[in-house]
């Protein structure tokens, strides 16, 4: 997948929907699927034009924007739908300033050669977004491409699978999150050198560094989660929290695997949650704190032969 595709690519003519797709959720998935369906159908190559950073970043630099998944994430996802490309656009303040016109010829028809266009009803573009559908409408009579609407109840499904996955994450209800994403949320870090605080109480751990600020964290507490090292696929359980116990006040993500014992120094994990066991505590002693651990590994376990063999 070409990050700025040439024009030659696209001599036959390209399907294109254009989008964030932050989360590739549910909703985000449909679409594209009627995207690909249609390139084939129309012997056309199938394109999501998305951009990056997020315009809000750019635009509005002191909003905290918090996303479900780092670009990087998002083209792992989005290439396993069969899409032909997918284009990604810096998105900079002079690219925010072009004309609706500009915007349209130089991009949709110079770069990618449109023919056909799958977008929101309520989808606005150009310069301070003032041209709608309707005016890509027109666009198109001018440029011959055709733009197919999506509908107000397939958008509000998008929409909404959005925020609510973002809320549901920040209330630590995985249930529903991976539920609207259709496969689980994950995060994906290095391993770093952590104080080895689990060692010391038989539960050693890796510390995963999210290196993207931008990349939504959830709800601090315990999870059961998985991951492919060398390979195999590796079930553990997460703590997301400040470690109360021991009076530490930073966030960390430690991950102790089952049955797993090998230096993971350097590697980049990618850890799929699947389930919420509890809130982080603050336990009296360190002692309390292994007993809960201990009933957490049986809960986590007992969640994975239940759910995953």
């Amino acid at each position: 997948m070409n990050l700025n595709a040439p024009n030659t690519k696209y001599k036959n003519g390209s399907v294109i929907t254009i989008g964030t797709f932050d989360g590739v959720h549910i909703g985000h998935q449909k679409i594209i699927k009627r995207l690909v369906k249609t390139g084939l159908e129309k012997h056309l190559k199938s394109v999501v034009l998305t951009f990056f950073p997020h315009p809000r970043m750019v635009l509005q630099p002191d909003f905290k924007l918090q996303l479900l998944h780092t670009i990087e994430e998002r083209q792992d996802i989005l290439s396993q739908f069969g899409l032909d490309d997918l284009v990604i656009k810096e998105f900079t303040k002079d690219f925010a300033n072009l004309s609706a016109y500009d915007y349209v010829k130089k991009v949709l028809v110079d770069e990618l050669n449109a023919k056909h266009i799958i977008i929101g009803y309520d989808h606005h573009f150009g310069k301070d977004r003032t041209a709608n559908i309707d005016d890509l409408k027109s666009f198109g009579k001018v440029f011959n491409f055709t733009v197919e609407e999506i509908s107000a109840q397939d958008i509000a499904d998008v929409a909404v699978s959005s925020t609510k996955i973002r809320q549901a994450l920040q209330h630590g209800d995985i249930k529903t999150t991976n539920t609207y994403l259709g496969y689980p949320y994950f995060l994906t870090g290095k391993v770093i050198k952590g104080k080895g605080l689990g060692k010391t109480i038989m539960f050693p751990t890796a510390n995963i560094a999210i290196e993207k600020s931008y990349k939504l964290i959830p709800k601090h507490g315990v999870y059961v989660v998985k991951s492919t090292i060398d390979k195999r696929t590796v079930f553990g359980m997460m703590n997301i929290g400040t470690n109360p116990t021991f009076n530490e006040t930073k966030r960390s993500i430690e991950v102790h695997f089952f049955n797993f014992d090998k230096d993971l120094y350097n590697a980049v994990l990618k850890i799929e949650i699947l389930h919420r066991l509890r809130d982080e505590q603050k336990f009296e002693s360190v002692k309390q704190l292994q007993s809960q651990l201990e009933n957490d590994k049986i809960n986590a376990l007992t969640y994975i032969k239940t759910h995953h063999e």
